[in-house]
């Protein structure tokens, strides 16, 4: 055996091949009772591969299953998921508690869940289970020793008394969980040692093989010594003697422990160890900024490989994920020459685009039935979230409704209105907004029926849809079961634990990938790369707390009694860890460690202890090199986009010119040329939202309203100390009707919005105080026109055609012999803006907008005012103090507040040249980067 051994060691043969070798020599006779026990499913294929290359007969393969199925099959029992025995321990948890202590569903599974877990630590590793349990009790009592009887209270005698039903919680659940054949993993394991003569004497001429083990706990251990003892099995394991002889090295941990304390080791040899990893390496560390820059360089590491060697197979490549959520920016970041890729890894669940609809679906119906009132309220962002969800929009006839709701500002919607705006719902839209008040079987049938109709509208033909119908099928297996679930227990009959449940158990709703396991590049996480080798590996997120993955104290059992008791503690989870990394690392030639160079963020974390290891531990045939990867960044980061006057664009200047350029689409332009051509010359609108909170524009809109609506009466008119005062009579209803008009259906009567409400009051009632002094004060005031648009023709030599001017002015008066022409801002602006000091460049700086602004209503309104004297300014709201804001000429040290023809000659040259340049067909529309 020994000389086999060294024959395959020095042609550095996989592992697999040489129990593939081991099988067809020594079991060829007998395959078909015999049976290899492997640490997963994953390798079974792999040996299946081994076993045919080493044979060049048709033969009979052996049976190949993983430890756990093997297990079971020692117990006869079947194993039940996570979710289904939380389910059974809560039917004995109320069977064995008073009524009155009795906890709810959700505050029992928040205990019971960590106390599971160890009572299936306590059976994996044949511990006497009323020991450990009444040893914690006896813990918790003696923190409490020193307090007096007369001070302990309800909620202290409670705490106590949970740690001495511990016991009876175990014996109770294991006994119930017996009566049903069924079991979680540790009560399997216990009861497959306890079966084990039986089992023996059963298959007394069956052989058994045990290979690529590394931890095995107590149970594992008992069953497989005892097979050993029996000579009814043989155990191989894959360790290397770097790792085996030296006393603190992690990968040998529990083989160095198995050699030293079986009895078997006493009398047969250990197979086997081997000398693969002190062989010739190239080891390459690179560091890399975030996940996603991991991905890219994993992608360009396989792309590199493929350059060098197109002709190669990718199939002794593989990338080893040490994060699950890296496998789609992998995905992406792989270049297209890969060709075949197998995934021995699950797309999570909680990305699957169906889960996330349902997920969204919950909180819908979750938070219109938390809320209060009798009606069904929904939040008009939650069912937005469900209408303009890919896999619904298309089929649920409900665009209308959208717009409804954006348009009309619906914050929150009753059911009734929703029914009510769409009177002729689909199949899917009704199953959607069907009301949750029948328990919770209702409420996942409603689901189940809604996935079921989603999956009707894919086909078969398209492979996008395919996909989906995949995402949609393992999301619908989840709700069953959950059917299922809640059929057999009725009382745990409540929508917030349904919830509470669902996003536990929506893990499990992994959709698996599918591919030829045997041939092209290999994706995989850390444990599906047990007892396989590789000849280049790429493993990522080699950060300390990813790989290994740290501290995690999930148990009710302290660190110290698991350490006395021999239950297995984070150093032996590391050791685990530890083994893997290295089993990769063994037989590879070619290996890329690639870690997160950040140290802060969501996943940041400083390189891992293994790199470290590698470098103190350094083997002398190990070339190891270590690089900081940095994306190359482009000289530019962003080109300012230039779109060229096409003639269409020139046409639709012209319509422009016809119809009327704004001030506001010229001052548009000067801030930034591009904005101007999305919106004057492709017409692209802002998409219409719901505004939850009143936005500025909403709320200059509801002033400029309200204020037109208490002038109307005096257009034409001289206003008097008395109209002003009628004004402030009605200027709360006023404003609340503009509210109701502008704001639609949105709330007004609570949180911001109700602030926004009394600050346009409080605007609106400041300028008719500001106005009311101005009439006391012996001001005549003449209403000429208010929110009227006017509009006037260029001509100019200068322009390719005539361009008319056209605005809309807020208000025209005579103020005491002056036509004053008034521009509302309901921002703040200082007398500065609307003094100017040259004319030069008026149109090259926006500082100036306000000033281009209140000018062309002087150009546009001259005709009319003929001979009087007319002046052009803003009244600022959060300025309301400075009244007034007239525009200015400040000629030297004199003020010009008089609009002259001079004034408005020179603006028009500067009008004109940027008239000019918007007509130009050589010059460009430039983007501006502030």
């Amino acid at each position: 055996m020994n000389g086999f051994f060294y024959f395959y060691q020095m042609i550095n043969t996989s592992f697999l091949e040489k129990i593939a070798a081991v099988v067809i020599q020594d079991y060829s006779d007998k395959l078909a009772e015999t049976t290899i026990i492997l640490p997963n499913k994953r390798a079974k294929v792999f040996l299946i591969e081994a076993l045919k290359k080493e044979t060049q007969k048709t033969i009979l393969s052996p049976n190949i299953i993983s430890i756990e199925d093997f297990v079971q099959d020692v117990a006869s029992i079947r194993s039940i998921d996570a979710i289904e025995l939380l389910f059974e321990f809560y039917e004995v948890y109320l069977s064995i508690t008073e009524k009155q202590n009795q906890q709810s569903f959700e505050l029992f599974a928040n205990w019971a869940k960590t106390l599971l877990q160890d009572f299936n630590e306590i059976d994996r590793y044949l511990l006497d289970p009323s020991y450990v349990l009444s040893y914690l009790k006896d813990i918790e009592d003696i923190k409490k020793w020193g307090i007096e009887v007369e001070n302990k209270t309800k909620l202290l005698e409670n705490y106590i008394d949970f740690w001495k039903l511990l016991p009876l919680y175990y014996e109770s659940l294991y006994s119930h969980l017996l009566n049903k054949a069924i079991g979680y993993q540790g009560l399997i394991y216990r009861e497959a040692v306890n079966n084990l003569n039986h089992f023996s004497n059963t298959i007394s001429n069956h052989n058994f093989i045990f290979a690529g083990f590394n931890a095995l706990n107590a149970a594992e251990e008992r069953i497989v010594q005892h097979l050993l003892a029996l000579d009814q099995a043989r155990i191989y394991w894959d360790v290397d003697q770097t790792f085996l002889n030296d006393p603190f090295h992690d990968a040998g941990l529990f083989v160095r422990r198995f050699k030293q304390n079986w009895k078997h080791y006493k009398s047969h040899p250990f197979e086997w160890i081997v000398d693969d990893f002190s062989q010739t390496k190239n080891i390459q560390v690179i560091g890399t900024p975030k996940t996603i820059g991991q991905a890219k360089l994993a992608g360009s590491i396989i792309e590199d490989l493929i350059t060098a060697n197109p002709a190669a197979s990718l199939d002794k490549v593989a990338v080893v994920l040490g994060e699950e959520n890296l496998l789609i920016p992998i995905l992406y970041a792989l270049p297209s020459s890969v060709g075949a890729l197998n995934i021995t890894m699950g797309y999570s669940g909680k990305n699957n685009p169906s889960q996330i609809l349902v997920a969204k679906f919950f909180k819908m119906h979750t938070n219109a039935l938390s809320r209060a009132g009798g009606s069904y309220v929904f939040y008009y962002k939650d069912v937005l979230d469900i209408l303009t969800h890919p896999l619904v929009e298309p089929y649920a006839d409900s665009d209308h409704l959208v717009k409804i709701i954006k348009e009309n500002n619906y914050t929150f919607i009753t059911l009734n209105k929703i029914l009510e705006l769409n009177p002729n719902p689909s199949k899917l839209f009704s199953l959607l907004f069907q009301k949750w008040e029948n328990g919770s079987i209702a409420v996942l049938e409603n689901i189940s029926a809604i996935l079921l109709l989603i999956k009707e509208n894919f086909s078969n033909d398209n492979e996008e849809e395919k996909i989906a119908k995949t995402f949609v099928y393992a999301v619908f297996k989840v709700i069953n079961k959950l059917i299922n679930y809640y059929s057999q227990h009725k009382h745990i009959d409540n929508i917030d634990t349904l919830h509470a449940i669902y996003k536990q158990i929506i893990d499990v709703a992994e959709v698996s990938f599918e591919g030829e396991p045997l041939r092209g590049l290999q994706l995989m996480g850390v444990l599906e790369s047990r007892v396989l080798d590789f000849e280049t590996v790429i493993v990522t997120s080699m950060n300390e707390g990813k790989f290994p993955a740290g501290k995690s104290q999930n148990s009710f059992i302290p660190y110290d009694v698991k350490k006395e008791l021999g239950l297995p503690t984070f150093k032996e989870k590391d050791a685990i860890y530890t083994y893997h990394f290295y089993h990769l690392l063994q037989r590879a030639k070619n290996i890329y460690l690639i870690y997160n160079t950040e140290n802060d963020g969501l996943d940041a974390g400083e390189r891992s202890r293994f790199i470290t290891q590698l470098e103190v531990e350094k083997q002398s045939k190990h070339n190891l090199t270590f690089d900081i990867y940095n994306p190359v960044l482009p000289d530019t980061a962003y080109q300012p986009m230039v779109v060229p006057k096409s003639e269409a664009v020139l046409e639709r200047l012209k319509e422009i010119g016809a119809a009327g350029f704004s001030p506001s689409a010229l001052t548009s332009y000067i801030r930034n040329p591009i904005d101007f051509y999305f919106q004057k010359i492709l017409r692209i609108r802002e998409v219409e939202e719901v505004e939850e909170n009143i936005a500025l524009n909403t709320l200059g809109t509801i002033i400029h309203e309200t204020l037109k609506a208490l002038y109307d009466p005096f257009v034409d008119k001289f206003i008097s100390e008395t109209d002003i005062k009628n004004c402030f009579n009605l200027l709360d209803d006023e404003v609340l009707k503009q509210f109701k008009l502008v704001y639609k259906e949105g709330e007004i009567k609570k949180g911001r919005n109700l602030l926004a409400f009394e600050v346009a009051k409080r605007n609106v009632s400041n300028f008719l105080k500001m106005e009311l002094d101005s009439i006391k004060n012996g001001d005549a005031v003449k209403i000429i026109a208010l929110e009227k648009t006017f509009e006037r023709e260029l001509n100019h030599p200068n322009l390719p055609f005539p361009v008319l001017i056209k605005g809309n002015v807020d208000r025209i008066e005579l103020r005491n012999g002056r036509i004053r022409i008034i521009d509302y801002k309901t921002g703040k602006v200082e007398k500065a803006n609307v003094v100017l000091k040259s004319w030069n460049g008026l149109t090259q700086e926006l500082k100036n907008d306000k000033i281009i602004q209140v000018l062309a209503y002087a150009f546009m309104f001259e005709n009319e005012a003929g001979d009087i004297p007319m002046e052009v300014g803003i009244i600022s709201f959060k300025n309301l103090k400075s009244g007034f804001l007239p525009f200015s000429f400040k000629e030297d040290k004199e003020l010009n507040l008089t609009v002259t023809n001079e004034i408005l000659k020179n603006y028009l040259e500067e009008i004109v040249l940027l008239l000019k340049e918007i007509l130009d067909v050589t010059i460009p529309f430039e983007e501006k980067i502030s």
